[in-house]
């Protein structure tokens, strides 16, 4: 019975992932592999800018002329590093996942476990999308004519008019990373969770085939 109910469950597998994808889904998933590209050659960039920013900064204290401003460089380069990087790992399945109850189910209800957790991943970047929408508030900018102080006047919110401690960088440039990543996180998720629907066949990566933890 149980090869049975393998075989039936491995035939649903393969007529769900041999449908032709719709245009939608298709569009979807290649948007979010277009994204996964430009993420991958942004991680390279910021992973060298921030190892430039490393060895300057060792250089210039010790010989004796520190440049301040390369410290607040450096943690601005790990904060976007760190968002891009994760919403690569979204798409690549290789977030961090607790498997300690998906272990214990079948397969089946494994890849349902998956898709329902894929789901509330969703759901949290879909917000994340809303929220960075009313903190950045563009219409409101717009509204007041792009001037900061009239608009931070008027709404209390100072993020238009906020500069960096020592690079003297508009804050709202900086923080751009936020509202990116919520779009980048929303587009992997839900090409996600289309081939945990069965909607479009999983993409196969060999490189991460034997990494830990992929979901």
């Amino acid at each position: 019975i149980r090869n049975k109910g393998n075989n039936w469950m491995n035939t649903a597998s393969d007529t769900r992932a041999s449908k032709t994808p719709s245009p939608p889904i298709r569009g979807l998933v290649s948007l979010s592999e277009r994204l996964l590209m430009l993420e991958k050659l942004a991680v390279a960039a910021f992973m060298t800018l921030l190892l430039c920013l490393i060895l300057i900064n060792v250089g210039t204290r010790y010989a004796g002329i520190p440049l301040y401003w390369v410290d607040e460089a450096a943690v601005y380069a790990t904060v976007w590093l760190t968002f891009i990087g994760g919403s690569a790992l979204t798409r690549l399945r290789l977030d961090f996942a607790v498997t300690l109850v998906s272990e214990k189910l079948s397969p089946r209800n494994a890849e349902r476990l998956q898709a329902l957790a894929t789901f509330i991943a969703f759901l949290f970047a879909v917000g994340l999308v809303v929220m960075c929408w009313n903190w950045m508030d563009p219409l409101g900018i717009a509204a007041a004519g792009f001037d900061a102080r009239d608009y931070a006047g008027e709404s209390f919110n100072f993020l238009y008019t906020e500069r960096t401690q020592t690079l003297n960088w508009p804050t709202w440039t900086v923080s751009m990373v936020v509202p990116l990543f919520a779009v980048s996180m929303s587009v992997h998720t839900a090409a996600n969770l289309a081939e945990e629907l069965g909607l479009h066949p999983k993409i196969v990566r060999k490189d991460f085939n034997a990494a830990e933890g992929v979901n």
